[in-house]
């Protein structure tokens, strides 16, 4: 069956080429993924394959059966979505929308499960088993469309025992697969923080509250909650990325706006952090005479790749590939909806190299320059079918 799984992916490849172009050009933002959602149906309806759409808003779920469907089910997942960012890319395919680009890759993964698919359902009289697809909408945007798509069934009706998922890794040559056991991406929170006091003018800061000031040093107090509280041992990350407030030169404000980002790698220590913050805020500007409101959504979990699942994964993987291009990758502070699923059943995210070999590591994702060397596309796809077809968990 490897043999027949490489083949089929070097014979789809071209296709697959033409359906990442499409997708890259008709980029579509989080939850607004309508016509990409269409494309995916017509794909699938073109192939045979059964599927139920929409599924949270814009999500797809389909089922391939190979011998002995009751056996054993597993999950495929691909995020559809795009990001907010103008292309700088010069190439023919191009975003055709302006302001939106698959700069996460996300095209990439969308093309590797249809790929996946294309390959299991020519195969279906070899494996056993089910394969439920998952082309899952928002994961750029919270509260994440992992969450909508298990709260509105993608993983009962069957359910599977295990899900996987694969990511583009710039940092990895073309021909390479990374994977971690455990905790391998942050939890992401945002915070929202509104400094509120009685504004006036500049030259009498006694006759006021200075927002801006009570601000700076919430800022500044902030950093202590990681330095001073964490656990040296366990990754954190917290950053303010906007200050908001004032318009002019002699005008002290009323408001001053904060917002930021918590990244944690410890459940317990990310809702601890919380009350943290929220105290050292509230108590700073109450010594500056201002009040304080601050949010912080509960926002993606951490992922924790199941150890048996990401072990029986990378020797599958060391099977299609050869075994010196299966690494072990690093822990990432970024953070994955992916993480919602493995909370649920055992999980495995992984990671798709990308990067053109002679040309070194690329433009990371989230930028408008990001972009990917194609033969990725064969991989991905033919390393997906394989796992579809063969991993037991």
């Amino acid at each position: 069956m490897l043999a027949q799984v490489r083949s089929l992916a070097r014979e789809i490849y071209p296709q697959l080429i033409a359906i990442r172009h499409h997708l890259h050009q008709h980029p579509e933002l989080s939850f607004q993924e309508h016509q990409t959602m269409q494309f995916i149906t017509e794909k699938l309806r073109e192939w045979g394959i059964p599927f139920q759409a929409p599924v949270a808003g814009t999500g797809v779920v389909a089922i391939l059966e190979g011998q002995q469907p009751q056996s054993r089910v597993v999950a495929l997942r691909a995020d559809i979505d795009a990001l907010p960012i103008e292309e700088a890319n010069d190439v023919p395919y191009r975003s055709q929308h302006p302001g939106v680009m698959h700069a996460c890759g996300h095209d990439v993964h969308t093309t590797c499960l249809l790929g996946a698919a294309y390959i299991l359902l020519q195969l279906r009289h070899i494996w056993q088993g089910t394969v439920k697809l998952i082309f899952q909408p928002g994961e750029e945007k919270h509260p994440g469309g992992a969450s909508l798509m298990i709260r509105d069934g993608a993983l009962e009706n069957p359910r599977p025992s295990c899900i996987l998922g694969l990511h583009v890794h710039p940092e990895l040559p073309v021909g390479y697969l990374g994977f971690r056991s455990g905790i391998s991406m942050a939890s992401a929170d945002e915070i929202y923080i509104t400094i509120r006091g009685k504004g006036g003018h500049a030259a009498s800061p006694h006759l006021t509250t200075d927002t801006i000031l009570a601000a700076s040093q919430a800022v500044v107090a902030l950093q202590q909650v990681i330095s001073r509280n964490k656990d040296p041992f366990s990754p954190s990350v917290l950053s303010i990325c906007a200050f908001n407030g004032g318009y002019t030169t002699n005008v002290i404000p009323t408001e001053v706006k904060l917002l930021g980002t918590f990244r944690a790698m410890n459940e317990t220590w990310r809702f601890r952090a919380h009350e943290l913050i929220r105290h050292t805020v509230q108590h700073v500007a109450q010594a500056m005479g201002a009040e304080a409101e601050v949010e912080i959504p509960v926002g993606y979990p951490c992922l924790v790749n199941d150890e048996q699942v990401t072990t029986a994964a990378r020797k599958l993987a060391e099977q299609y590939l050869d075994p010196a291009h299966v690494k072990e990758v690093d822990p990432r502070m970024g953070a994955e909806d992916f993480a919602f699923y493995s909370q649920v059943i055992p999980a495995c995210f992984f990671r798709l190299g990308v990067a053109a070999p002679e040309k070194g590591t690329g433009p990371t994702v989230h930028t408008p320059q990001f972009d990917i060397d194609e033969r990725a596309i064969e991989i991905g796809a033919g390393i997906m079918a394989w796992l579809g077809a063969n991993i037991t968990c």
